[in-house]
């Protein structure tokens, strides 16, 4: 069991998040400290259409993630579909969390695809660079600096590192964009390639089939229309379900809560806040 805790309070929070010129395509930050040690709860984690990689930077506590039994603690990072993902802390907690797109994450994190559904260590993924990092974001003296050593670690594991394939790339942009109501047959067709070649290859790179990715988006899209005020029935219909019970079958299964208990998930209640440019419902 993870360690509990009061319910989870975002006024004692402090978020911090780039200015817009200084953000880079495809990865979304955001810092958060709280403002005096307290304990927080078992909480969910909902679902992201992105990887997730925290970076613990608190003096004293801790996070704890848990995902279905893999538990870390500190630094980690958190793949596309973690199953049954909550979180617990304790202390005054300190991180850097850090949003990549799949197509980016590939790169960024090297075996990425091996992480989905599950959460690691961010020492067993990045190695001895992972400490490094986390030195240099602890001596920085802002957020607007940490910000600044995310965006020179982020570019420099950039650098000459193998990327997906630029069809795989273009298929996850326009499932993106379509906020997954695409037709495989359709994205194969725009990209040249056969339906199973883009199956194989766009699981192989990114770690989950083109039709899971187009799920996964609209269950996001769906989780932030909740999340905003707007009822499930009405969140069926602008998300393109069939009714709502099919958006009822679909949040259970990616968030193992019922459509109430998505709108008033701890982490979507701050997710316009925090990230600005990630996928929200118009």
């Amino acid at each position: 069991m993870l360690p509990t805790g009061g319910p989870f309070d975002w006024a004692a929070v402090e978020i911090a998040v780039p200015r817009p010129a200084d953000r880079l395509p495809g990865v979304y930050m955001a810092g958060f400290r709280q403002r005096t040690p307290a304990p927080f709860g078992d909480i969910a984690m909902i679902a992201y259409p992105f990887l997730t990689v925290f970076v613990d930077l608190s003096d004293e506590g801790a996070v704890v993630y848990d995902a279905r039994g893999r538990r870390e603690c500190g630094s980690a990072v958190v793949g596309l579909l973690p199953d049954g993902l909550r979180a617990a802390g304790w202390g005054k907690v300190e991180c850097l969390q850090i949003r990549l797109e799949p197509a980016l994450a590939a790169a960024v994190l090297g075996a990425s695809s091996e992480l989905t559904g599950t959460v690691a260590a961010l020492d067993d993924v990045w190695g001895r660079d992972a400490g490094r990092v986390r030195d240099r974001l602890r001596a920085a003296g802002s957020w607007d600096e940490r910000f600044a050593v995310a965006r020179d670690v982020l570019g420099r594991r950039l650098e000459g590192r193998a990327r997906v394939d630029p069809e795989v790339a273009h298929a996850w942009r326009h499932t993106l964009t379509g906020r997954g109501r695409v037709r495989v047959d359709g994205l194969a067709d725009e990209v040249g390639w056969s339906r199973k070649r883009l199956w194989a290859r766009f699981r192989s790179q990114l770690g989950i089939t083109p039709k899971h990715a187009a799920r996964l988006v609209r269950f996001d899209h769906a989780a932030h229309l909740l999340a905003a005020g707007h009822d499930a029935a009405g969140t069926a219909v602008r998300s393109g379900y069939a009714d709502q019970s099919h958006l009822h079958r679909e949040v259970r299964a990616f968030a193992g809560l019922t459509p109430a208990g998505v709108a008033v998930a701890p982490w979507l209640a701050v997710d316009g806040v925090a990230w600005p440019l990630a996928t929200r419902p118009r």
